[in-house]
């Protein structure tokens, strides 16, 4: 029986300024508006080339005990825990180091999106720190080595609107980890507030919405 692993990532946008001017005019190429350019602007996230990783959540969904590493630069935190998480401040370097190690003990992997986000944005982030993967997070897409839910749910592209977490969660009703009022929106703002424990306690109820997404989808549509 395979040992199971989901995670979730949470990223922020360097500041706009602090790039170079060929990099602004790169980014800025396309741009035929004040409104179009303060959109790609706030969209720096979305990059592994323009943003970093300031938290990685995991959940074990056998035992449904977890984690979040998350950055919490200028304040002195500690590693706090309750009955089912442990929250751990790091830096980005620790944060990914810690992912590494961890998912060593584990063979298959359970996302919602992370095939076109989280898996290629760890992978940079980690070449960019130099820090050598652990294991293959791309595996071949038709694999159960890594489940990625979306892929899954709309059946590896047929269905054309593929929906966020919370559109998933909604229509099978699971509690979204949008409904206490935080989105990944507002991860920026948050970050920039140095709330670094709401961001991690968001990210673990991602996880935790992931988590019963896939059990869902076990139960009910996954036919093998």
């Amino acid at each position: 029986m395979a040992t199971k692993l989901v995670f979730d990532i949470e990223t922020v946008g360097v500041e706009f300024d602090s790039l170079d001017k060929m990099s602004q005019e790169s980014l800025l190429k396309y741009a035929q508006t004040p409104e179009e350019e303060e959109e790609i602007k706030e969209h720096l996230s979305f990059s592994p080339l323009t943003g970093e990783i300031i938290a990685i959540g995991i959940l074990n969904p056998d035992t449904d005990k977890g984690a979040v590493y998350f950055q919490a630069p200028g304040q002195n935190l500690e590693k706090t825990e309750t009955e089912d998480v442990q929250y751990i401040p790091a830096t980005e370097k620790e944060i990914l180091q810690n992912f590494w190690e961890i998912i060593t003990h584990y063979d298959q992997f359970v996302t919602f999106n992370g095939r076109t986000f989280d898996c290629p944005y760890i992978v940079v982030r980690s070449g960019i720190l130099k820090i050598k993967p652990t294991a293959n997070l791309m595996p071949n897409r038709y694999y159960d080595q890594h489940i990625d839910l979306l892929d899954r749910l709309t059946f590896f592209g047929a269905v054309r609107q593929r929906m966020n977490l919370h559109m998933w969660c909604r229509a099978f009703g699971i509690t979204s980890p949008k409904s206490k009022g935080v989105t990944g929106d507002d991860v920026g703002q948050l970050f920039k507030d140095k709330e670094y424990l709401d961001i991690a306690r968001y990210c673990f109820d991602d996880i935790k919405a992931t988590k019963e997404l896939f059990e869902y989808w076990e139960k009910y549509i996954n036919v093998k």
